[in-house]
């Protein structure tokens, strides 16, 4: 769960006669991720994928099934599809089915294409109207030209050809001016249509008047719309009926083109081949039953990372790491999404999808904090997950990921005893009316911390509710703080694991114990100067472990990050600041909170105080719109701004401690199967 999934390298070598079955065999197995081949030798290379006729049926097949699934979008509410019933399909009328469904898109988009045409003639037709001429006359022929051009200028057009109208003839009608002329005089009429700024008109290929061949365009238009929008419910209709079939057949098509492909990127020569491949340590018995059937030398060595230090690591690129693949348990597994955002991590570090499961929502919540605007957002993420598209796999980790937000609001909104805007104590703009009340009465007088803790902490407030926004704000500033603190050194810590292993624990120390010590000996300083008549550059022992860690800091940095002694001096007191502004940063779960606060209170005093001021209906309805209005913009906002906030205090100030996302992703042949039961 916290480290990513143990790897072995698997070589297998076998006659060319069984590349098939052994390629069949490990898309059964639906865990061998294949290396392509590159270190070319004589008489040795890559094989070629297959032309039978049945490869070729397959990959012109699946070409169309991605077609209809980029075009209907289908989705699968109902469960994979037996296995068996895929291949009765494709021995079946699929292939015509899906040709059908195919025509209807042929029939949507030639109907938008006509569509397109049609009004753009349409829209040219009534640009000519104003002229009253039939399209024959605009058309011109071979002894006279006709010139047809849209102007503002129109009424000044006899003023502009002057003399000239004398030997052509001029048509003018508001926004268009038409001229017919010898075309010994073509020249002068394009230069007087030029000067009253006319763009050109192109007229239609048709005959009679404007208003008859407008009224047959647009009884045309009416028949094509028809039959697009015919085309257009039936393929709905063909989407939802075929939508589970042809996910589940794209899923078999794709793994049976796979095998036909897959030799591109083996070893092979005269006589035999050679796979090169990956899978998990878990698996490896499993993948040696399986092979040993089909090939002669089967081979599962389990991958020791060479944990070499920095100044030889140089000599060791070349290596080949395994890709990278995450095994998370049903709770945390949607986070895996949140991960996919900055990248894999790499082979044999830390997985943050727990840790990110346990802390994004939780800092999403306390940023919010408002039990009712989580209980809309719990209600939202239940409501989206009743959608058909709530069964795409992204979609549905996503929504989990929501519902997770909105269920820590409401923990955070209880304890801050904040619903819609309201404080829902005493103390609130309800009073002793309020309905929650005595549930306060009582954690008020009931629940309290631990003195040691507030003490040490220099938090002078100790009760449920906590009031955020009033009487315990400069406690929660003090608790974001503490919660960077406490955030980032955790992040220091998983770093300095993964550094340790990959490293040694003497560079670990340098390059990530530096930091911790800065971060611990630095905020224990800066918590005495707050608390005690401490200077800020007194000599304690804080401050001199402080700057013990900076030295070290610089040595790791010269040294071990290869920054060089110059590099390691300027880069290193920068860092230190830059720690600072780290930490700093979690007061954006202060900033952010109480604006938010802030912002929810407007729709009481703007809007619920205005319905009870006694002013009659219209107080009351425009307290109401006012009211609802500001509420949904704040929920809209408290959807986004905290989410943003909560994701950047994760992804650049805690993951960039301990998080590098340059790890390949895990694709074993065939890839995961989500639509088709009985395949693996």
């Amino acid at each position: 769960m916290f480290d990513t999934v143990a790897m072995s390298r698997l070589t297998v070598a076998a006659p060319v006669g069984r590349m098939a079955d052994v390629l069949r065999a490990c898309t059964e197995l639906g865990c061998v991720h294949i290396e392509s081949y590159t270190n070319f030798e004589d008489g040795v290379n890559v094989g070629q994928a297959s032309s039978s006729e049945e490869a070729n049926r397959v990959s012109s097949l699946l070409a169309k099934v991605r077609a209809a699934i980029s075009a209907f979008k289908p989705v699968n509410a109902d469960g994979p599809v037996p296995l068996g019933r895929v291949k009765e399909l494709l021995e079946g009328s699929f292939a015509d089915e899906l040709q059908s469904g195919l025509d209807l898109l042929d029939t949507h988009r030639d109907s938008e294409a006509e569509l397109e045409v049609l009004d753009e003639q349409i829209h040219l037709l009534r640009r000519l109207a104003p002229l009253n001429m039939d399209l024959e006359l605009l058309a011109g022929s071979a002894r006279v030209e006709v010139y047809v051009a849209e102007t503002k200028k129109a009424s000044k057009a006899k003023s502009v050809f002057g003399s000239l109208t004398q030997k052509v003839e001029l048509a003018v009608a508001p926004g268009i001016v038409a001229v017919a002329c010898m075309p010994s005089e073509g020249a002068e009429v394009q230069m007087a249509i030029g000067e009253l700024g006319g763009k050109p008109v192109q007229i239609p290929n048709m005959t009679g008047s404007v208003d008859n061949a407008l009224k047959q365009l647009l009884s045309t238009r009416s028949e094509v719309e028809a039959t697009m929008h015919s085309a257009s419910e039936d393929a709905a209709r063909w989407a939802t009926n075929n939508g589970r079939n042809i996910l589940a057949i794209h899923e078999y098509l794709t793994k049976e083109d796979e095998i036909h492909t897959a030799p591109t990127q083996l070893a092979v020569s005269g006589q035999a081949f050679a796979l090169d491949a990956w899978v998990p340590s878990s698996k490896s018995d499993e993948v040696k039953t399986a092979l040993r059937e089909f090939a002669s030398h089967v081979d599962v060595e389990a991958f020791e990372p060479d944990h070499h230090h920095h100044d030889d690591h140089d000599d060791h690129h070349d290596e080949p790491t395994p890709p990278v693949a995450l095994e998370n348990d049903a709770v945390s597994r949607p986070f895996e999404l949140m991960v996919g955002l900055v990248g894999r991590p790499t082979y044999g570090t830390f997985d943050p999808t727990f840790f990110l499961m346990l802390t994004f929502p939780m800092i999403y919540g306390l940023i919010l904090g408002d039990f009712g605007y989580g209980f809309i957002i719990f209600l939202l993420g239940t409501w989206l997950g009743t959608m058909p598209f709530a069964a795409d796999p992204v979609a549905k980790n996503g929504i989990t990921i929501l519902k997770w937000m909105g269920v820590w609001c409401m923990i955070w909104g209880f304890l801050f005893a904040e619903g819609f805007g309201f404080v829902w104590d005493d103390t609130g703009q309800m009073g002793d009316a309020s309905p929650l009340a005595g549930i306060y009465a009582w954690t008020y007088s009931n629940i309290t911390f631990p003195a040691f803790v507030t003490d040490t902490l220099n938090m002078s407030y100790t009760h449920i509710p906590f009031h955020r926004a009033t009487s315990s704000l400069s406690e929660y500033v003090l608790l974001s703080v503490y919660l960077g603190v406490a955030h980032l050194m955790f992040g220091f810590i998983l770093g300095f694991i993964n550094v340790a292993r990959a490293h040694g624990v003497v560079a670990a120390f340098f390059e990530k114990g530096s930091w911790m010590i800065i971060l611990a000996a630095g905020t224990l300083h800066i918590y005495g100067f707050l608390t005690s008549d401490q200077g800020v550059f007194d000599a304690t022992p804080y401050a001199i472990a402080t700057l013990v860690g900076v030295v070290c800091l610089i040595i790791g940095l010269a040294v071990f990050e290869k920054f060089g002694w110059a590099g390691g001096l300027i880069m290193g007191p920068i860092e230190t600041f830059g720690l600072l502004a780290n930490t700093l940063s979690y007061l954006r779960v202060m900033g952010v909170g109480v604006a938010g606060v802030k912002i929810a209170e407007v729709s009481i005093t703007m809007g619920w105080d205005l319905m009870w001021s006694g002013g009659g209906v219209v107080s009351i309805v425009l307290g109401l719109v006012l009211f609802v209005l500001i509420q949904a913009f704040a929920l809209a906002l408290g959807l986004l701004s905290p989410s943003i906030h909560a994701a950047r205090l994760h992804f650049v100030e805690w993951m960039g401690k301990f998080y590098d996302g340059s790890g390949r992703v895990f694709t074993p042949l065939g890839g995961r199967t989500l639509h088709t039961e009985g395949q693996s």
